[in-house]
């Protein structure tokens, strides 16, 4: 894979003059795995030396409270965090260093947070599983060491080189990831079994982790479609000369919506909840209607797809008008049919890109 980033040139958009040599040399892929490894190594050390503080040498549980999965899990969502930071500030080094402004640094800061907790979620959910399979099974004191400096030292590489890699598809699955990571754990750690006979929103009804876990999963997956809105309508060819920012306004629109819905939990703010749920719905239906008209070139299977999945939507949401479904289920299968589109969109719009690009004439 070549270096890319959010920022890259487009054909409308110079290229910044870059920066190479130094620690935070990014010229090349060399440069970069370079940097990774560094990332790595001192990870695994830090960690390490933190696990020896905090277990005193001593043997400890594979998961659970005061257990190595715990503790690896959590310093493996800290060093991602401060891991994804440190690339994308190479990747700025190395663009030219512009000066940053205020949506630059969120987005950045959304960015690592949903790094860390897909890593912090992730190596959780594994230790849980090994757990299950090597019942009464303790850690000796060196392996937890290993183990602990282990998933620190990949979770930092793998995030550094995301970070320095982060390109918009790559970006879709980190939302798509982060969000599914974020609810999954909400539902099995609810305190009210019975949420399900609510409404997905019932998730972030209590004052619990729960709920707090599944509020600011929606709040920063708002942010990241803000994100993804204005980086992916960047360059697109259309014969409306209004239409990209349309798009782009109605996309951030949606992702405003979905941030809100879990700053306004349902049962405090009811009335604002369902409202700015149902304009999220209402933003998506105007995208898939009017694109067509505002992006001239998209792909007519693309269109189609959005019909459908806006059909299937206003289906299950009669389903459940009529006793048929819950609302549980009809919220979550139009959320996966959303941000599914979404993802499908950054890739079209990729393609229209790519396509409106000069090919280089070659020689025979």
């Amino acid at each position: 894979m070549t270096q890319t980033s959010l920022d890259r040139p487009t054909p409308e958009q110079p290229s910044s003059p870059r920066r190479s040599g130094g620690v935070f040399d990014a010229s090349s892929e060399r440069s970069l795995e370079s940097l990774a490894l560094g990332v790595g190594a001192i990870s695994f050390v830090l960690v390490a030396l933190v696990s020896l503080i905090v277990f005193q040498f001593q043997a400890a549980p594979i998961s659970g409270p005061g257990s190595v999965g715990q503790f690896a899990a959590i310093a493996s969502g800290v060093v991602t965090f401060l891991a994804v930071i440190a690339g994308r500030f190479v990747v700025h080094r190395h663009e030219g260093g512009q000066r940053l402004r205020v949506l630059d640094y969120v987005d950045v800061a959304a960015l690592a947070f949903a790094h860390g907790v897909i890593a912090l979620l992730g190596w959780t959910l594994l230790a849980v599983i090994l757990e299950q399979a090597f019942i009464g099974a303790t850690v000796f004191a060196l392996p937890v060491l290993l183990l602990a400096g282990a998933t620190a030292a990949m979770s930092g590489y793998i995030a550094f080189y995301s970070a320095t890699h982060m390109d918009l598809q790559l970006l879709a699955v980190v939302l798509a990831v982060f969000l599914v990571f974020g609810v999954l754990a909400s539902m099995l750690t609810a305190s009210d079994p019975d949420w399900w006979k609510d409404n997905l929103s019932a998730l972030g009804m209590s004052s619990n982790v729960s709920a707090f876990a599944f509020n600011i999963t929606i709040i920063v997956a708002g942010f990241l479609v803000t994100t993804l809105a204005r980086y992916s309508t960047r360059g697109i060819p259309t014969a409306n000369p209004k239409g990209i920012g349309r798009v782009r306004v109605t996309l951030i629109v949606l992702g405003l919506f979905l941030g809100m819905v879990g700053l306004f939990p349902v049962d405090r703010f009811f009335a604002l909840h369902t409202g700015v749920a149902s304009g999220m719905v209402a933003a998506f239906g105007v995208l898939v209607i009017a694109l067509p008209k505002w992006i001239t070139g998209i792909s007519r299977a693309f269109v189609v797809l959005g019909w459908l999945f806006l059909g299937v939507t206003l289906l299950l949401a009669v389903f459940f008008f009529i006793g048929y479904y819950t609302l549980t289920a009809v919220e979550l299968v139009a959320g996966i049919l959303v941000f599914t589109w979404i993802v499908l969109f950054i890739r079209n719009a990729a393609a229209l890109q790519q396509d409106s690009r000069p090919q280089p004439i070659s020689a025979h």
